[in-house]
């Protein structure tokens, strides 16, 4: 099949997700048109990247002016907001949305695809209610750059982890803080964050930091700088026993978190949107959710604008301690019903069915 693929390729999900798509694609063989968003390709990141695939993706994205054609069937993966710019007459949408509302215009700009692909139900639902025709669910894979180690890391403690960018949606500064009024200078517990969001200054996210540790020091909490490559972030993932990020209020995916789970760890998992197609209480510790929280930060969710709006949602702390006690008991134990999803859920298989819809 030929198709035009127009996405971004960085260290974030939306760069992870594409590397991934397009690995598919090249050991499909399929004729590929790549123009990446930003008109820059930072690879660097994939590190576990085969010289054959590298080579594939320089080759269509150097001839891109040269192959492509009006009647090409597009795939771009990417925001609402500037999903209106198409390269071909037939262009299908990949994106993630994780509030509870669309806005007038977010509904106009999906009304133009041809094909929306979305990774979770509950955003497909929200999609459907607005009026939007063609949405189809489309789970995301396992990324098979991750693999277990089999290293010990911290024998004689309960390593909790927490990845993701740090946000008033991903619910960081709650996560730390209910962490630390149960284990806070415990040292049998160790609580190591990955939380550097590239879009606050470094200024920023110090502050953010010191406000959430409450001006203290604590003997048993520990911050990454940004991990810039797979490798770094796969020794990560094999050093925790407990991952803490799927207690985000809203997600389109939560890749480190499943991810984690593929590795045969455990994850407390909020049980709402995204989480819902992936996460159950045999691969996962659930915590239900106790209502909801208008999603404004000032920063990536301004109220009034006319994307991003609505709600994300929240959780109860005692419920979260449980979840953290319960977690507590099966560390160390591996989680085999986690292990499965690497095998339930792939990228060749998310290929396929988005293939199968835009053909």
């Amino acid at each position: 099949m030929k198709l035009l693929l127009n996405a971004p390729i960085n260290s974030l999900s939306f760069g992870n997700v594409s590397v991934n798509i397009l690995k598919e694609v090249y050991k499909k063989n399929h004729e590929l048109t790549f123009f990446p968003i930003g008109d820059k390709v930072q690879i660097e990141a994939f590190d576990k990247s085969s010289e054959g695939f590298i080579s594939f993706l320089n080759d269509c994205t150097k001839k891109r002016y040269h192959t492509i054609d009006k009647d090409l069937p597009s795939l771009k993966l990417w925001h609402i907001f500037g999903s209106e710019k198409r390269l071909t007459k037939n262009q299908s949408l990949l994106t993630f949305h994780e509030v509870s509302k669309l806005t007038e215009i977010e509904t106009n700009l999906l009304k133009l695809q041809d094909n929306i692909f979305v990774t979770s139900n509950y955003t497909k639902d929200i999609f459907e209610l607005n009026g939007i025709e063609n949405v189809h669910f489309v789970p995301l894979g396992f990324d098979k750059d991750f693999h277990e180690t089999n290293k010990e890391y911290l024998p004689d403690k309960t390593h909790f982890g927490l990845m993701g960018k740090f946000e008033k949606r991903k619910q960081t500064q709650e996560i730390i803080k209910t962490w630390l009024k149960k284990y806070g200078n415990n040292n049998k517990y160790q609580l190591t964050c990955c939380i550097t969001n590239p879009f606050f200054k470094d200024e920023e996210m110090k502050n953010l930091i010191n406000i959430t540790l409450g001006g203290e020091r604590y003997t048993n909490v520990n911050f990454l700088p940004y991990l810039k490559t797979n490798k770094e972030v796969n020794e990560f993932l094999n050093a925790i026993d407990i991952d803490l990020g799927g207690l985000s209020g809203g997600e389109g995916w939560n890749l480190p978190s499943f991810n984690a789970s593929c590795l045969g760890k455990w994850s407390i998992v909020l049980n709402e949107t995204s989480h819902k197609d992936w996460a159950n209480n045999k691969n996962s510790i659930l915590v239900e959710s106790s209502g909801e929280f208008e999603c404004y930060d000032n920063k990536f969710f301004v109220k009034g604008r006319p994307f991003n709006q609505g709600t994300f949602y929240s959780w109860d702390e005692d419920a979260v301690i449980s979840a953290m006690e319960l977690a507590e008991s099966k560390a160390g134990q591996i989680n085999t019903e986690g292990q499965k999803l690497a095998d339930k859920f792939t990228y060749s298989n998310t290929v396929d069915q988005i293939l199968a819809h835009i053909s």
